[in-house]
């Protein structure tokens, strides 16, 4: 039997990223938003911002949902909101 060890890294690093981690708090709210609406909130262009979030959204922070012909973001689940809470605690 081969047991996977979790490897905290990958969301340490998904997280530890400036503008990652504006996005991320800019979403604790529970409030979905754009694409272009994260990258007004950490400064940073709309390439950027996508490139950003995909990472995101593949370290399983992020969902996706689709509205129209808009992507909107939102936090994982209450968990996420949760560690990025303590995470400012601790800073």
């Amino acid at each position: 039997m081969i047991l996977i060890q979790p490897d905290i890294t990958v969301i340490a690093n998904a997280i530890g990223e400036p503008s990652r981690a504006k996005m991320l708090i800019a979403l604790m709210s529970g409030k979905a938003l754009t694409a272009t609406e994260l990258a007004l909130e950490a400064d940073i262009t709309a390439q950027t911002a996508s490139s950003h979030l995909l990472k995101l959204v593949n370290s399983q922070l992020l969902v996706v949902r689709k509205q129209g012909r808009h992507k909107y973001f939102q936090l994982k689940d209450h968990t996420i909101a949760e560690l990025l809470e303590q995470l400012l605690n601790i800073s």
